[in-house]
């Protein structure tokens, strides 16, 4: 017998036994491996999906960003726009309120100064007045004769008349 050629009897006890753990292994083992596997790729089939699913709601959500985004800066054109037509709309107010009190102003000034030269004026009389019968007085009280002494004297009263009032 030889180390390398087994024995018949071994070599039938040998496929006898590898064929019992054959048949228990195919009866009990390979139907437990053959299911975890297969809940194993029903697992990885579930996970692939959940991914195209998220990925699929990324994209929506993604999409639903942009849209509201470009909504919002939309309604920021039209709040600016609004916003700048009330400045503009403020302003011109601003300005005709400005003109409107300048106008006022303007005739308060000059309703002012028409009363004012007006009571100028008055008094200028008045003391005008004043002057002539001081002149007419002085005129009497000299009891001038006729010619040019009547002139000389009237011209130097005017004179003295104009020094004193300045």
């Amino acid at each position: 017998m030889s180390l390398l050629t087994p024995d018949s009897g071994l070599l039938f006890w040998m496929l006898l036994s590898f064929g019992i753990v054959l048949v228990i292994l195919s009866k009990f083992g390979f139907p437990v491996i053959v299911k975890a596997i297969e809940e194993r790729k029903a697992y990885i089939d579930h996970s692939i999906e959940s991914a195209r699913q998220a990925e699929a709601q990324l994209a929506h959500i993604q999409a639903e960003c942009a849209q509201r985004l470009e909504e919002a800066k939309a309604q920021q054109n039209v709040i600016l726009r609004e916003a700048y037509a009330e400045k503009e709309r403020i302003l011109e107010a601003a300005r005709q309120e400005a003109t409107h009190e300048g106008q006022k102003l303007i005739e308060e000034a000059t309703r002012r100064i028409r009363e004012e030269k007006a009571q100028a004026i008055r008094e200028m009389r008045g003391e005008l007045a004043d002057l002539s019968l001081s002149i007419a007085e002085k005129i009497m009280r000299q009891n001038l004769g006729r010619g040019t002494a009547q002139e000389e004297a009237i011209n130097r009263l005017l004179d003295e008349a104009t020094i004193s009032k300045s």
